[in-house]
């Protein structure tokens, strides 16, 4: 007979093996969760009572709020795609840098902030920069690796900026504002961005020829027609990142908002740049829809996994086992980038947020790590899962628009050194987190010790005095109910007592 205690590492290996035979991972967390549920009423772990919170679970997904932001984010990235904005960015960076060794690979990486900035996915960035710039790095002479894994690295950027979709999916998951997740990854942004670029920059001093400057013949542009040319791509995309990002950071407006608004913007720069047709609708409607559905459906699997993991005491056994890691705080931090390291081989990022994500943070919370900070630590790391083999996206998207000349083994160990860049961002983070938390603005918690419930006296009337002409005689007044009380804690909490 199956004892308590095993039946949440069985839970956990069962998922393990489902997701290594390569079945969907939404219906695996579904299934193995029903079967270790049933296997749990037949032995008595727990009553059939415990799945009936099942329905109300779904319900919850399906009307939380915050998902909306999913489908308005990918819409605008769907549709910023194609509308022009990312060829506009990289011709005119790429003749502003043009001149200086390495310059079409600067053009790349700061195109790719911006886009991530904007757009806030991945498959955006890549497919637009790998389809407009691959080809320019290999006629001008270009490094293949260093060529293909900038353009990769680039576009993997934006699952670290906001309005990135992770974060809103972890500051879900974590119990978090997302602005605040937003505000927390700024830093950590930053910090990439310069990575790659002194990368760029060392890499052009030891290997120069693997990074010609353009030809004097190349720099069609100078003066203000150059200026022009930047600004016709920067305005657009500074606007709408005021749009998404600085309603956001503002308090105007919320995620869900924002991510309607930037919808909008989208649609008006496809159209300022001639491109909004049905077509290009059609195709950005079906993309969100693809995947608002996968991120639903994995939720919901979810759902059914983690509310019979719980029920057979899971995570006590996962909380048990993670803060008896030798080191503390230091030692459950290094385990769990190493393991989610190792699991981005085999999962995306969605899975792992799902899955992994709601079974560390009540450990994390236990061990005072702030959550905002444990979010964006995690997000930087799991940005490797675009980056490295078998299911890096990042590689996929390029692979799929590269010229047939660009061999497949030049885009996987091209991506080689720009993960480790990514693994350094995650252990500056550990080493230095008011990187992030120095960007979240404070909020004034209210101490419930601290709190006063200050009742008004009941008026009493004195047993003999008489009643005036025309009224009733004063009763007594009966002490408060408990709802009147609640009702006054309520009030004090709102204002700040």
């Amino acid at each position: 007979m199956i004892s308590r205690e095993l039946m949440a590492p069985l839970m956990f290996g069962g998922l393990v093996v489902f997701m290594l035979i390569g079945y969907p991972v939404a219906f695996s967390l579904a299934a193995v969760g029903l079967f270790f549920g049933f296997i749990g009423i037949e032995l008595g772990f727990f009553q059939f009572a415990l799945l009936q919170a099942l329905p109300e679970r779904v319900f919850g997904i399906l009307s939380n709020e915050l998902l909306l932001a999913i489908p308005f984010f990918t819409f605008m990235g769907a549709i910023l795609e194609r509308c022009g904005l990312a060829e506009d960015l990289l011709e005119g960076m790429g003749q502003l840098f043009g001149p200086v060794r390495g310059g079409l690979a600067y053009a790349v990486i700061i195109v790719g902030a911006i886009l991530g900035a904007i757009t806030g996915t991945v498959a955006a960035s890549v497919i637009a920069m790998g389809l407009i710039s691959l080809s320019v790095m290999m006629r001008y002479g270009y490094d293949m690796k260093l060529a293909s894994g900038v353009i990769a690295a680039s576009g993997t950027i934006t699952q670290l900026i906001p309005p990135s979709l992770v974060l809103v999916i972890l500051a879900d998951q974590l119990g978090r504002s997302v602005g605040d997740m937003y505000a927390g990854a700024i830093g950590p942004s930053i910090v990439q961005v310069l990575l790659f670029c002194i990368y760029i920059a060392v890499l052009s001093i030891i290997r120069p020829e693997a990074m010609p400057a353009l030809p004097p013949e190349a720099r069609t542009l100078r003066g203000t027609a150059l200026l022009a040319r930047v600004m016709w791509g920067m305005v657009p995309s500074l606007v709408l990142i005021f749009l998404v990002l600085g309603t956001i950071f503002l308090g105007l407006a919320t995620p869900t908002e924002a991510g309607a608004m930037g919808a909008v913007g989208g649609l008006a720069l496809a159209a300022m740049h001639r491109r909004l047709t049905w077509p290009l609708l059609h195709e950005g409607m079906a993309t969100t829809m693809r995947v608002t559905a996968m991120v639903i459906y994995i939720l919901i699997g979810s759902t059914v996994f983690s509310l019979v993991f719980r029920g057979v005491d899971g995570d006590l056994w996962l909380e048990g086992l993670l803060t008896s890691l030798p080191g503390g705080v230091a030692g459950f931090l290094i385990f769990v980038n190493l393991f989610v390291f190792f699991l981005a081989f085999f999962l995306d990022f969605f899975e792992i947020a799902f899955i992994i994500i709601p079974l560390l943070a009540p450990v994390a919370q236990k061990l005072g790590i702030d959550l905002i900070w444990f979010g964006v630590l995690l997000g930087a790391n799991m940005q490797t899962s675009f980056m490295h083999p078998p299911f890096g996206l990042a590689l996929f998207y390029l692979r799929g628009i590269a010229p047939k000349e660009v061999k497949s083994s030049d885009i996987y160990w091209g991506a080689v050194p720009w993960v480790g860049l990514q693994l350094l961002l995650v252990a500056i983070l550990i080493y230095w987190p008011g990187l992030v938390t120095d960007f979240v603005p404070r909020h004034d918690a209210i101490d419930p010790a601290k709190v006063e419930i200050r009742l008004d006296e009941p008026v009493r009337s004195a047993p003999d005095s008489p009643a005036a002409p025309g009224e009733s005689p004063a009763t007594e007044e009966s002490p408060p109910s408990e709802e009147d009380a609640a009702s006054e804690i309520q009030r004090q909490f709102k204002s700040g007592r």
